[in-house]
């Protein structure tokens, strides 16, 4: 097990799994220029070690992430990628569509707002503490959502998409689960054990042809269907390729586990 504490980020890497923790618990976790900094640089950590395979995020007190502090010192979020007043286009972190194919899995321990929320829109799983909230309550004080109104549509249709995105109204766990938005909802003191469970229950695949298999979920979704089968047949025979896949068939072949590698 490695671990790095930094102030406002924690990352730990425990046998193929890295959780990654918003540690701002006084600010309930939310963001500015200096823990973004610290966001990304965790993201691209785990984006890039070929030993984390599958990742956790979640937030240390009682919040997950309460979006954006809007009065910190060290300034906004969006930090030196900000544009001038018309703002620029920017994929410039893992919630604005950073590419990360491995499989990513949202522990919301509290409240889930603007930013948090955004990121979630961005995990493969959400596991939701019973003391969840979740929000996008920008309008309310006069600013648009622009990720998450891009987001939230695709993942759990217009309509409730539309009433979270236009009231800024807050719901709770047993509400996030029934419009989509939350996959189940876990005891809050079971929360990271049951998040483990399900990292582990991911790494029993091999990682590149899981990475391989995200990947093509998200971009087929923007392809015709001529274009994401040729897309995805190219794909299979590089990961064909792979000494996990010969280890995967010959495994098979003798009725064991199989020991995966990464390549």
């Amino acid at each position: 097990m490695t671990d790095d504490a930094g102030e406002l980020v924690r990352y730990e890497l425990d046998g193929h799994v890295a959780t990654i923790t918003y540690n701002r618990p006084q600010r309930l976790n939310a963001i500015d220029g200096a823990m973004r900094t610290e966001i990304n640089a965790a993201f691209a950590r785990f984006r890039d070690d070929e030993a984390a395979w599958v990742g956790i995020v979640t937030g240390a007190g009682r919040a997950f992430c309460a979006g954006a502090d809007l009065r910190s010192e060290t300034g906004s979020p969006v930090g030196e990628f900000a544009g001038t007043f018309w703002e620029k286009p920017t994929v410039n972190s893992f919630e604005s569509g950073w590419e990360i194919y491995k499989p990513v899995i949202a522990a919301v321990n509290g409240h889930c707002i603007g930013y948090g929320l955004t990121l979630v829109t961005w995990c493969d799983f959400v596991l939701a503490s019973d003391q969840a909230t979740f929000a996008f309550p920008e309008v309310t004080v006069g600013i648009p959502t622009i990720v998450g109104a891009l987001r939230l549509p695709q993942r759990i249709g217009w309509h409730h998409a539309m009433e979270l995105l236009l009231t800024g109204e807050r719901i709770d766990a047993a509400r996030a689960q029934e419009i989509g938005l939350a996959g189940k909802i876990v005891p809050h003191e079971d929360l990271m054990a049951e998040a483990r469970s399900l990292a582990d229950r991911l790494c029993k695949a091999a990682p590149l042809a899981a990475r391989a298999t995200k990947e093509m979920a998200i971009r087929g979704a923007d392809l015709s269907m001529a274009e994401a089968i040729r897309f995805g047949e190219t794909m299979r025979k590089v990961v064909q390729a792979t000494d996990d896949a010969a280890e995967g068939m010959a495994a098979a072949a003798e009725r064991r586990e199989p020991r995966w590698q990464g390549r």
